[in-house]
C-alpha cells in the first residue's frame, strides 16, 4: 500500500522540483544512495526497476525508507505493464513512472489512487494521458525534445504539468532552460548519481550534489 496519496505525491513533485532516478541490484548500496539523497534534501526517489529481482530490492528500500527516512516518497520507474505496476504498488510504491503511455497501467493505478506518470512524446499522447487522469506527464526522452517542446505544449495547454527525464543535468544553465520553459519538475539519473560516485561509494559527494541541485532548482524557479 502507498504511504502517500497521489495528490500528496504531485504536490511534493511540484514543491521540490526534482526527482533522483536510480537503480542498483545491491540492496545495501542502494540504501546508502537513498539516504544520501534524503540527507541532501530530496523527498522523492524513482527506483528505475530495470534489473532482475528489482522488486526485491525495491521492497527492502521501501521498508528502510518507512523506518528510517520519514517523508521519503518511494516510486518506481521503467514500469511496462499493469501487472508490474500492481506488483510494485503491493510493495509500497507511491508513484509509478512508465516509458510509454499505456491505459492498462492508468487503470491499475487509478483504482488504488496512486500517481502515475507516463512517458509521452506528442501533444496527442499528453492530452490522452490527462484524459486518463494523469497529473504530471513524463517527457521522455527529454534530450530529444528539449525545452522548446515544453514551451510549445504549454502554449495551447497551459494546465499541463511536465516532468522531463533524460537530458537533465544539475547545472544552472540546463535547469534554467527547463524551468523557464515551464516544467513542473525534472527527473535526474546518471547526471546526478554518477557511475563514479557509485564506484567510489562517495555518498558524501552525492549528498552535496543533491543539495546543490535542489538549490539551483529553487533559484531558477524564482
Amino acid at each position: 500500500m502507498a504511504q502517500f496519496s497521489r495528490l500528496e505525491v504531485a504536490q511534493a513533485m511540484k514543491d521540490t522540483g526534482m526527482i533522483p532516478l536510480f537503480f542498483h541490484s545491491d540492496i545495501e548500496l542502494s540504501k546508502k544512495v537513498l539516504k544520501a539523497c534524503y540527507d541532501g534534501g530530496a523527498r522523492l526517489m524513482e527506483f528505475t526497476a530495470r534489473g532482475d529481482f528489482a522488486h526485491e530490492v525495491f521492497g527492502e528500500l521501501t521498508k528502510y525508507a518507512i523506518k528510517e527516512l520519514p517523508g521519503m516518497i518511494m516510486g518506481v520507474g521503467s514500469v511496462t505493464d499493469a501487472g508490474q505496476a500492481t506488483l510494485y504498488m503491493s510493495l509500497g510504491a507511491n508513484f509509478i513512472v512508465t516509458p510509454v503511455l499505456r491505459e492498462d497501467i492508468a487503470i491499475a493505478c487509478n483504482r488504488k489512487k496512486v500517481l502515475w506518470s507516463p512517458g509521452c512524446g506528442t501533444l496527442t499522447e499528453i492530452a490522452r494521458a490527462e484524459e486518463l487522469g494523469c497529473e504530471i506527464v513524463k517527457l521522455f526522452p527529454g534530450d530529444i525534445y528539449g525545452p522548446q517542446f515544453v514551451k510549445g505544449i504549454k502554449g495551447p495547454q497551459p494546465w499541463t504539468s511536465i516532468m522531463p527525464t533524460g537530458g537533465v543535468a544539475p547545472t544552472e544553465a540546463n535547469l534554467k532552460g527547463w524551468f523557464d520553459a515551464g516544467v513542473t519538475c525534472v527527473g535526474m539519473g546518471s547526471q546526478l548519481i554518477s557511475k563514479e560516485i557509485i564506484a567510489n561509494k562517495d555518498y558524501a559527494k552525492l549528498e552535496q550534489d543533491v543539495k546543490a541541485a535542489l538549490a539551483i532548482v529553487k533559484a531558477v524557479r524564482k
